[in-house]
């Protein structure tokens, strides 16, 4: 048995667990692994410093999961769009493949909890009709891996799956979603990256949300997987309390960079239920994005997201740098809020619709299916 399946077997993972270590009242430890499964392995949980900061409310049950918000199980609207029950098929060209139920830390804030620790809904089984469904589609290009982790699988059963979608030619890029590196370092071997390398073009995109997550270990993972050639981006969720701050989400982006992890997406907090006590208002991610262009490199720059509720995918949200036009000049401020004017070149005939790409086109009739989910007024304290 490897290092990380030991710690994985050592995971505070049940209520009485809760009551054990934490103090946690009977009824309500019971009540919150019933509603969502508690695991944090031992490395995850060193990483708390004291009750309430940033790492305990990300993997500690909070009572405020059981209050009712009347918010959606599946706020991106999934489930419409899997045609089988391993793959979620939203955008033209790539697919989310989903390959394990299971997580080395099960985050209190995880937009798929409906299924995450299921294996009823996510399993092994599913695997070969993902397969045969990607195999199908010629438009399918680009495969991401998720879940729960796949990293959770064995080298063995994630070899077959790399090689099983390795074999159709119409895939060019496979991506694997893990936490790993962040929570369980250690699954990152020097076996499994022998392994990885066998299936380029492969990336990675981890999950990192606090610096505090930013350990030796965790850089040696992360180094680990970009040496055997795998490029790693960070997927990281604005949350109140945890990392709503200009200057700590600073301090995350420059860190990852140093661990040779490229921020990628800084996601809105979804609307998921049992997770609202996490939502920040939009307007605290534009201050933090307005915040950090300017004062640090690019590359240290994410794309602020909201994977929009009802599943119209990632739709990018900028502070306002365009302040309008003099004529034909283009009016802008920079980081500094000082003013210039660029002299715009004049638009040229537009092509008719008939002629443009229909893919390409931009008004299209939403499928029947797809329904947006409207909330009701939420109070989200500032």
């Amino acid at each position: 048995m490897e290092l990380w399946q030991e710690m994985l077997r050592a995971s505070v993972d049940s209520g009485k667990d809760l009551v054990d270590r934490f103090g946690f009242d009977k009824g309500l430890a019971d009540k919150l692994n019933s509603l969502f499964h508690i695991r944090i392995n031992p490395y995850y949980l060193s990483l708390i410093r004291s009750q309430g900061d940033p790492i305990w409310k990300q993997c500690i049950p909070d009572a405020k999961e059981l209050e009712e918000d009347n918010l959606p199980l599946d706020p991106l609207n999934e489930e419409a769009d899997s045609p089988v029950p391993s793959i979620t098929h939203r955008y033209p060209d790539r697919v989310l493949f989903l390959t394990t139920s299971q997580c080395s830390m099960y985050c209190r804030f995880c937009t798929r909890k409906r299924k995450v620790g299921d294996s009823g809904k996510i399993s092994m089984k599913y695997i070969q009709t993902g397969l045969d469904y990607i195999s199908a589609h010629p438009e399918i290009r680009d495969v991401i891996l998720s879940g729960g982790d796949p990293l959770m699988l064995t080298d063995s059963n994630l070899e077959k799956i790399l090689a099983g979608l390795r074999a159709i030619p119409h895939v060019e890029i496979i991506r694997i979603g893990t936490k790993m590196p962040c929570v369980l370092p250690m699954r990152i071997t020097s076996k499994l990256t022998k392994m990885l390398r066998k299936y380029h073009p492969l990336y990675v995109n981890t999950h990192f949300n606090h610096p505090w997550e930013c350990t030796a270990e965790a850089k040696k993972a992360c180094e680990m997987l970009v040496d055997a050639g795998i490029p790693v981006g960070n997927q990281a969720v604005l949350m109140k309390g945890v990392n709503d701050d200009a200057d700590v989400m600073l301090e995350l982006m420059r860190k990852l960079l140093v661990m040779r992890v490229k921020p990628y997406y800084l996601y809105q907090a979804d609307i998921t239920k049992g997770a609202n006590h996490f939502r920040t208002p939009v307007s605290v991610g534009l201050d933090i994005m307005d915040k950090l262009r300017g004062h640090t490199s690019g590359l240290a720059i994410p794309n602020y997201v909201i994977d929009a509720p009802g599943g119209g995918g990632k739709i990018p949200l900028l502070p306002q740098y365009v302040l309008g036009r003099n004529g034909n000049n283009i009016i802008m401020r920079n980081y500094k809020y000082d003013i210039y004017q660029y002299p715009d070149v004049e638009e040229e005939e537009k092509v008719p619709e008939t002629m443009v790409e229909k893919k390409f086109l931009r008004k299209r009739k939403r499928p029947a299916h797809k329904k947006t989910y409207q909330p009701e007024q939420v109070q989200v304290e500032s």
